[in-house]
């Protein structure tokens, strides 16, 4: 526990208010996480932090509780946080909320896919935080409905997410048109060079925290492995997992939208409670899908990794990468879903025998050797009909060219070619130029 709480710190030592620290408690709060009790202070004071922290550390918290305190009711549009997907946006207006209870401050979650119409009319209400995605707040700013002018500190949670999924141009447009004086937080799992370089641009001497422990960046209580599986049989190994382990709760991550719908209907097809859950879902269902999560009514979510930014849900046991990702630091962030909070959870990762690659870099990001598993119980599929014809004809090809190669090499050499076996494969070496070039008549890429 000591590896994510401070144990030697309480709320009330970070200089919270009494309203806020009344909300911590009836949420049943204790101690704070050690990226909470070092950036509480900090934003309390007023200062430009840059907060880096695991994923499932307790970040939101970090960040709104000083918004909480800073605020008092009537402080219009007072704290703005950007989030880059709306289950996050809703996520942090809800955890806010609930800490906040006793402060008297209103929250608004304001995204993409729900009707403009019905947040434009919360908006009139004036209140003093607001959540939301980037896209969505430059849209309310444009209609004059989401000023900036009053604006006390903002707030940028999944830095690093909100610039991998495309929304630099606007964080730049959002914090290049306050231009008076007010406090800015970044947080972020993961700091890069672009995100320092945004930090210079608009922070004024930001404090750069990090508690994350140099040797790691996934916390201990994540037991990680993975299971070779050839492509064509991760379905069924999948299914074969899931009935072994009997997660309370799982998310399984695919690379695409179209993945995520294939697998899960594959599992409700053989009796397993589960939903998919990407960014081409109505926002009306995707809200149902993070409902029935919550309540205890569903027990697998397939997700695609810009929908299930927004997933904080208590009790996830389970993270299956079902298509290892491309980038090492998706992983990191997928991984985060479980073990949240100083509870223990696992991480099951599925690599195809050509993907050694992709383990390899989330092992040196990570800096954790990651266990492989192997199901002797589980009988691998047989190979389809359209992969046994691909590997025919490439072993036709291989076939074919050895043939070539061979009728090259008995071929006599013409004056421009010498056998050398020592110098080439095959024992052809050109000895002069071609006979004819092209005398410069085609021009090159250089200018």
């Amino acid at each position: 526990m000591s590896e994510i709480f401070d144990t030697t710190r309480s709320f009330a030592d970070l200089g919270l208010r009494p309203e806020v620290l009344s909300g911590i408690e009836e949420a049943g709060f204790q101690n704070p996480t050690h990226v909470q009790a070092e950036l509480i202070p900090l934003a309390i004071s007023g200062r430009d932090v840059m907060g880096q922290s695991r994923t499932g550390t307790g970040k939101t918290a970090a960040f709104g509780l000083p918004i909480l305190h800073l605020l008092e009711p009537g402080d219009a549009f007072g704290a703005l946080c950007l989030v880059p997907t709306r289950e996050l946006a809703i996520q942090v207006a809800r955890e806010m909320d609930i800490l906040g209870k006793n402060t008297g401050l209103h929250k608004l979650a304001v995204y993409g896919g729900q009707k403009i119409e019905i947040q434009a009319k919360r908006l009139q209400r004036r209140p003093e935080i607001i959540v939301g995605t980037p896209g969505r707040v430059m849209d309310m700013n444009r209609r004059g409905l989401l000023p900036y002018d009053r604006l006390r500190i903002a707030v940028l949670d999944e830095v690093d997410r909100m610039l991998d999924i495309g929304f630099r141009d606007d964080i730049r447009k959002i914090l290049g048109t306050i231009k008076h004086k007010h406090q800015t937080v970044f947080v972020s799992a993961t700091i890069s060079d672009e995100i320092e370089r945004l930090a210079r641009k608009y922070m004024k001497n930001p404090e750069n925290l990090s508690t994350v422990d140099a040797k790691s960046l996934t916390v201990s209580q994540v037991k990680q492995t993975f299971v070779t599986v050839q492509p064509w049989d991760k379905r069924r190994l999948l299914r074969h997992v899931l009935q072994k382990e009997e997660p309370e709760l799982g998310l399984v991550f695919c690379r695409t939208k179209a993945t995520v719908d294939k697998v899960a209907k594959d599992l409700r097809d053989h009796d397993i409670n589960a939903q998919a859950l990407h960014a081409d879902m109505h926002q009306s269902k995707r809200n149902r899908v993070m409902e029935q999560l919550r309540t205890g009514k569903l027990h697998i979510v397939v997700a695609s990794d810009v929908a299930a930014r927004g997933i904080d849900v208590d009790g996830i046991t389970h993270v299956f990468n079902y298509d290892i990702p491309e980038d090492p630091e998706v992983y990191v962030h997928r991984i985060g879903r479980t073990a949240r909070t100083g509870r223990s959870g696992q991480a099951i990762m599925f690599v195809e025998p050509e993907q050694g690659s992709l383990l390899d870099g989330v092992e040196r990001l990570t800096n954790v050797e990651i266990a492989e598993v192997i199901h002797d119980e589980f009988e691998p599929g047989p190979v389809p009909r359209k992969v046994r014809d691909k590997r025919a004809e490439l072993d036709r090809e291989r076939e074919q060219n050895r043939k070539n190669l061979g009728r090259t090499i008995t071929e006599a050499p013409n004056e421009d070619v010498a056998q050398d076996p020592d110098r080439f494969p095959g024992g052809i070496v050109p000895k002069s130029l071609p006979k004819k070039r092209m005398g410069g008549r085609v021009r090159g890429r250089r200018r």
